[in-house]
């Protein structure tokens, strides 16, 4: 049976829903008519976990964790409503269509059941039992037990027995796109939504078939729990100790030191701070500095610290944008400043470093800053590529960032550096 929900009446879900759904259409996540009835029938207070609000169940920004491992890691979850919105159109969902969704929750397939309809096909398959289970049972009381065909298998592998497929969705991060998924498709239509992680971040990106490579259409920031299985792919931290207790932690997807003890010691010698000269508006996004630095900074993490040492004092683990880079036996993470003055609130964008180099090492974050700013900071739709093993790079312009990966590599183009 689906899990229960604590609920003031079927009346209130109704009403919840019907606010979820104005809310992501006004906020321009729904764009077709039958994503809009979808998210305007489908219960999704029944696919959460026992004991979720209503108001959580249904908040378009909400995304209940469903599953946990020993440690409180998060192992599944339902996701936002406007992210899977988002991802659906990214995907070009309509009806009579045949999609594979690789991570199950139930309520996402439901969503891809509606706007397939009955001529569709929808197939969802998680490696975790106890997750497809909840999900065929949330989907068979939910009257979708037809609709859906759900899978107990290693999402890497997809799920060849209902190929080809005119789209497959990945509702988990994924570091590498598998060549199975490729042969799965609907040959010259495919599409393919994938949470795509680089260098530790992840974009939601909307792929279609360019002859042997895939093209991206479309982008989105977002963030999954990470895939498991063949697919798995670990992100190793290093812990610093602070000379007067606490520790940061520096985690990396690529470039971990090879030497553990080379920044022992390297928050003793005290800060040293550059600023770029870079300026950001309030509330302006400056998503694309973050890829930049994970494509371009040397020795790219991500950065957290724990209570008594400066730097979470100074906020680094509220920060949207906790990066840092590691040079020899120094490191530095990436700082904001407001600044003063008339007229609209501004920010600098800087280094916070430490080590016996933390000068140089500060230095070469704020270089990188100064590099993407000449280059128009943003990423065009189509700025993703993925060349399959074997297909070999084309000659690739300026400023595109080669990321490998095992079935291939992505590649990460900015536009032209503007003239200073």
């Amino acid at each position: 049976m689906p899990q229960t929900v604590e609920t003031a009446g079927q009346r209130s879900a109704d009403q919840l829903r019907e606010a979820m759904a104005d809310q992501l259409v006004a906020d321009g996540w729904i764009i077709s008519p039958e994503v809009e009835a979808a998210f305007r029938s489908v219960p999704r207070h029944e696919f959460v976990p026992q004991g979720t609000t209503l108001e959580d169940a249904y908040g378009a920004r909400v995304a209940p964790i469903t599953k946990v491992d020993q440690d409180g890691a998060h192992l599944s979850s339902v996701s936002a409503p406007w992210l899977q919105a988002r991802m659906i159109a990214q995907a070009g969902i309509r009806p009579g269509m045949s999609v594979l969704e690789i991570g199950s929750g139930g309520y996402n397939a439901a969503l891809l059941a509606e706007v397939t309809g009955k001529e569709g096909q929808v197939v969802t398959i998680d490696i975790d039992p106890e997750i497809t289970g909840r999900a065929e049972a949330a989907l068979t009381a939910t009257g979708y037990g037809d609709r859906v065909k759900v899978v107990t298998g290693d999402g890497e592998l997809g799920f060849a027995a209902g190929a080809p497929y005119d789209a497959i969705i990945v509702t988990v991060g994924s570091w590498d796109i598998p060549q199975a998924w490729m042969q799965q498709f609907t040959p010259g239509l495919g599409r393919l939504v994938v949470p795509l992680r680089l260098n530790t971040l992840s974009r939601s990106i909307g792929f279609r078939q360019a002859g042997g490579h895939l093209a991206s259409e479309s982008w989105e920031m977002c963030g999954f729990v990470p895939m498991q299985g063949i697919g798995g792919h670990p992100e190793p931290s290093l812990n610093l100790p602070g000379p007067a207790g606490g520790y940061v932690s520096l985690r990396f997807d690529q470039g971990l030191p090879g030497d553990p003890g080379v920044l022992d010691g390297a928050l003793a010698t005290g800060q040293v701070t550059a600023w770029s000269g870079v300026r950001i508006g309030h509330q302006v996004s400056f998503d694309g500095l973050s890829l930049w630095l994970a494509a371009f900074l040397p020795g790219f993490c991500r950065v957290a610290a724990s209570e008594g040492t400066e730097l979470h004092a100074q906020g680094v683990n509220r920060a949207w944008f906790p990066f840092a880079g590691v040079l020899g036996d120094s490191f530095s993470c990436l700082a904001l400043r407001k600044l003063d003055g008339p007229g609209p609130v501004e920010y600098e964008f800087g280094a916070r470093a430490y080590g016996h180099h933390a000068q140089e090492a500060a230095e070469a974050l704020v270089a990188q800053v100064l590099a993407w700013d000449s280059h128009g900071r943003e990423l065009e739709p189509e700025a993703f590529t993925f060349w399959p093993a074997g297909a070999g790079l084309p000659p690739l312009p300026p400023a595109t960032a080669v990321f490998p990966k095992v079935h291939g590599a992505v590649t990460v183009s900015w536009p032209a550096a503007a003239h200073m």
